[in-house]
């Protein structure tokens, strides 16, 4: 195998591309910081145990691992960043009020999570620590929303669940963990009569909520519909109201609500979002409550944030223009050379064209010169038969 090639979806970033995956990432975390967020910079390398601590087995299976030949226990590459920051929160921050953190960086994945993805998706992502109000919830979404609009992605729609509904409506109930997953799988699928059949022995109005659950999505007024249908059962109420108070702190025309929606089931605590653009089917933005993401370390305070892969936005981004810059000879010229560093410590682009070898840059639009004009190095527009 010939020695440039390589593995199967990892792929080398070239400069237009790298260009526009920088100006996002650059984009989302100048947003973030505008809402008083704090960058931190997990390490891509931790122990295995501490990386996948309270995890889940999917994550589990998504990691690259490896033996550390110090120590020799066993590492592992981060396949996702949520749990290394809130490792950072419980025991480095270890802060008593609202922390509000940021980071963007690689992770890798053993095997890609769907077809043609990357396994080096480059994740960027916000979480707010210690706050349990649906104020937070709000909080982060709109920061999602003002992170997809800061890329240039405006036209999208936000699908909003909540797994505390099945969680209540399952609340008393022994169910077998088979039972338990089969029923899940069949609420992913919206299939009432396998919901039916696997309820039989529940009690009727858990019963009858479980069975209007595939039918309850849609705009704003499902959740009128849902209080008719899941009402009566404990608890049920509470949330159906907390879901209309953050709809109403937001845009709810641009909200659908699925409240048979399951993803992430294990994973999150309460409100989960999901950000779609016409006619994708990927989600370029998943988000939402996950309160005892903390209590693996020791720490289980309320948590609720967001992630995106940077990579995956800039496949359905705009190209960004070209950035301006000044073309210059090279010149063993004291006075060209100061004029050259006056112009970059000014944030110009200054290309010096090397003894005969032309530039060849694709990424900068040279649309001026430095000349010298009766002794004195100024700039000037270039014509466009000159460019």
């Amino acid at each position: 195998m010939s020695a440039w090639i390589l593995p199967d979806h990892i792929a080398d970033v070239l400069p237009s591309e790298a260009r526009h995956i920088e100006e996002l990432r650059r984009g989302f975390l100048d947003t973030a910081r505008s809402y008083g967020y704090e960058l931190v910079i997990p390490p891509l390398l931790e122990h295995l145990d501490s990386l996948l601590t309270g995890s889940g087995e999917a994550l589990d299976l998504q990691t690259f691992k490896l033996v550390d030949q110090l120590s020799g226990r066993s590492m592992g590459l981060r396949a996702d960043t949520t749990q290394q920051v809130a490792r950072i929160d419980a025991h480095l921050l270890n802060r008593q009020g609202v922390t509000r953190l940021c980071y963007c960086g690689p992770v890798l994945h053993a095997k890609p999570d769907k077809p043609h993805a990357t396994r080096e998706p480059l994740q960027f992502g916000s979480e707010i620590y210690g706050h349990s109000g649906v104020e937070a919830d709000v909080e982060i979404l709109t920061l999602a929303k003002e992170c997809l609009e800061a890329a240039g992605v405006t036209d999208f729609t936000t699908d909003v669940a909540d797994v505390r509904i099945v969680r209540r409506l399952l609340d008393g109930v022994e169910v077998a963990p088979a039972v338990l997953r089969d029923l899940h799988a069949a609420l992913a699928r919206k299939d009432s009569a396998e919901i039916g059949r696997l309820t039989r022995a529940f009690p009727e109005s858990q019963r009858e909520g479980l069975r209007a659950l595939p039918h309850l999505y849609g705009d704003i007024e499902v959740l009128k519909d849902a209080q008719q249908a899941l009402g009566l059962v404990p608890g049920i109420s509470g949330l159906l109201g907390e879901l209309k108070r953050f709809a109403s702190l937001l845009d709810a025309s641009r909200l659908s609500f699925d409240l048979a929606d399951l993803r992430g089931y294990s994973y999150y605590s309460g409100i989960r979002f999901a950000m779609f653009v016409p006619g994708g089917s990927d989600a370029l933005v998943r988000g939402g409550r996950y309160d005892e993401v903390g209590s693996v370390f020791g720490r289980n305070r309320p948590a609720v944030g967001f992630s995106l892969d940077v990579k995956q936005i800039a496949c359905v981004t705009p190209d960004r223009d070209l950035r301006a810059a000044i073309r210059a000879p090279w010149l063993e010229s004291a006075a060209a050379n100061d004029a050259i560093a006056a112009l970059r410590r000014r944030g110009e682009t200054v290309v010096c064209v090397l003894p005969g070898c032309e530039s060849k840059v694709d990424e900068f639009n040279c649309d001026r010169e430095l000349v010298e004009v009766s002794g004195q190095w100024i700039v000037r527009a270039i014509k466009p038969t000159e460019i």
